[in-house]
């Protein structure tokens, strides 16, 4: 459809059905068949902070379909330091969720995590701008590559493979103090907008549909409400011409208690540039109240207007209006292999070689596949759930077989050869241990799935047990230590000090392959850490706060490779 017809559209719609573009109705928990609204097709989304492939959730994302691969979490991503590799599962990505009927993703999550403790810091990037700046190359993955003349600002969608995606959370969110879900964040606007906001100015400028708005404040105002940054800053000075969508539920937070004076927040968050409103409860009541709004004249006619003209504009450009349903013709590339090749590839890539050896000039890595007999254990080596991490076929995630997948310990049976006894005991005795005659130890443990406040985390300490098995272990036999997390855990000198070889995996997603690939020798490591690496939580605090003599057991961009006996980026 052409600019004539959009504004033809536009002039002759009534005040009633420009409201109903404004509220994102999410009745329960799903989106089944797109849904109708004044004749206007919902937008049906998902939340694929994880790139979680296919969907029928509108915000907590549970994962629906057995048969699809789960991409690592974002934290992985920038140990690749390789854009162009992001793009490719951006487009990946695109492809699997247009062939699950899913128009629009709330990804990418551009936050600059400062402080680990903070619940979703796996889904940020890293804790440098300048990182988190080159992975924004996923939106033009999700949207395509916009050409040299198109105007700054304006969203792009390049046809019918590609989805809308929204930059998220504006802004600041990964900067609040200690790390708190949904917490303060105290900063002066120079800094806000040269540490938190850089980002947002890479999406805009590959042309990004949508930005969403953080749940947290900065310097004590809440950012549902802040006229400043969502209006003069976003729309005006860095000229962002894409719609602003709520949180779930996030207008709610604008008063005390969440949700008391609803005409209240909602007048404050449109008023303040918010243009679409994630309500998953209350729709009528919201379109009760931002109807009266408007005929009081406290919400501005042309406030409704400028939200109207954006929402339509992305949606005419994303063609939703000519092809609002499920293309067939993609299913094919649902969980496909060269998707779940292109994953195991960036799983190995973003492994990070955090100890090689007790002896550096004898390394322990690669392992040999030929060894007699292999002990692997913990509680993370065999279970898809734990490698996936939270939002994963439900919001904090679950552990077990969740999905279609492989495990590190399928992975490593898969890897070594035919007469290579593979023994699994999740928690060995050192009775066990000593009765059998092991070539040596892959212990893989790490934390549970969580999300958001739920992952909230003070202590940062590695959960169940785990350092109790590694010491059991390896006290007896070589031992390699595979760290599932989503972030930096506290790492005591003692225990560091007793494993052979430790590997940062991260979430690594379903690919389990992608880690033997690396610690069998297959490839070499590439990854490089996207965080510092604390020693404890006392120095954890000094990092954040910038004290220049605190000194962190891993630096920022450290990781070693096979080849050499360091590699610092």
């Amino acid at each position: 459809m052409g600019l004539m017809l959009f504004m033809v559209i536009i002039m002759s719609m009534a005040l009633l059905y420009f409201l109903t573009m404004l509220p994102l109705e999410l009745p329960g928990k799903t989106i089944g068949s797109a849904k109708e609204c004044a004749g206007l097709y919902y937008l049906q989304v998902e939340d694929s902070s994880k790139e979680l492939q296919a969907n029928s959730c509108a915000v907590v994302s549970p994962n629906s379909f057995k048969s699809v691969k789960l991409w690592h979490y974002q934290l992985g991503h920038p140990n690749l330091r390789d854009a162009e590799l992001i793009q490719r599962i951006g487009a990946a990505t695109s492809l699997e969720l247009r062939a699950s009927g899913i128009h629009y993703t709330f990804a990418p999550c551009v936050a600059v995590c400062k402080d680990p403790r903070w619940g979703r810091c796996y889904e940020s990037y890293s804790e440098n701008t300048e990182i988190v700046r080159k992975m924004t190359s996923f939106v033009s993955g999700l949207q395509g590559q916009p050409p040299d003349n198109h105007p700054r600002g304006y969203p792009f969608v390049a046809g019918r493979n590609k989805i809308i995606a929204c930059a998220k959370h504006f802004v600041g969110d990964g900067g609040t103090e200690k790390g708190v879900n949904e917490g303060n964040t105290i900063l002066s606007y120079e800094d806000l907008e040269k540490i938190h906001m850089a980002p947002y100015v890479d999406c805009i400028a590959q042309g990004v549909s949508t930005i969403m708005v953080s749940y947290s404040s900065w310097n004590g105002v809440k950012l549902h409400g802040h006229h400043f940054l969502i209006n003069e800053i976003l729309k005006e000075k860095l000229g962002f011409k894409g719609f602003v969508i709520s949180d779930w539920e996030g207008i709610d937070e604008l008063c005390q208690p969440y949700g008391s004076d609803y005409r209240y927040c909602i007048s404050t968050a449109i008023n303040a540039g918010i243009d679409m409103v994630m309500v998953p409860f209350r729709c009528e009541k919201f379109m009760e109240e931002l109807t009266s709004l408007v005929q009081s004249g406290e919400v501005p006619i042309v406030r409704i207007d400028d939200a109207v003209e954006r929402i339509l504009r992305v949606k005419f450009i994303a063609e939703l209006f000519e092809f609002p349903l499920t293309d067939r013709s993609l299913l094919d590339t649902v969980g496909c292999k060269i998707h779940r090749d292109l994953a195991r590839e960036a799983v190995r890539k973003s492994l990070v070689l955090l100890k090689n050896g007790k002896d550096p000039s004898k390394p322990f890595i690669p392992l040999n596949k030929k060894a007699k007999r292999i002990l692997v254990s913990g509680t993370h080596a065999n279970d898809i759930g734990y490698q996936c991490g939270g939002w994963t076929c439900t919001k904090y995630g679950s552990s077990g077989q969740i999905t279609i997948g492989t495990t590190i310990l399928d992975a490593v049976k898969e890897a070594v050869g035919h007469e290579t006894e593979v023994i699994y005991e999740q928690y060995p005795s050192t009775n066990f241990i000593e009765s059998n005659e092991f070539s040596f130890a892959i212990v893989a443990i790490g934390e549970a799935p969580y999300a958001e406040c739920g992952g909230d985390n003070k202590e940062l300490v590695i959960p169940f047990n785990g350092p109790k098995i590694i010491n059991i272990v390896a006290d007896k036999i070589p031992t390699l230590v595979i760290l599932i997390s989503g972030r930096p855990l506290v790492l005591e000198q003692s225990l560091l000090e007793k494993m052979e070889a430790l590997v940062a995996a991260w979430l690594p997603g379903t690919e389990g392959q992608g880690i033997t690939d690396v610690v069998f020798g297959d490839h070499d490591f590439k990854g490089k850490l996207p965080m510092t690496w604390f020693r404890s939580v006392e120095h954890l605090d000094q990092h954040v706060e910038g004290v220049n003599s605190c000194d962190p057991l891993f630096p920022l961009g450290y990781g070693l490779t096979c080849n050499k006996e360091n590699s610092y980026d």
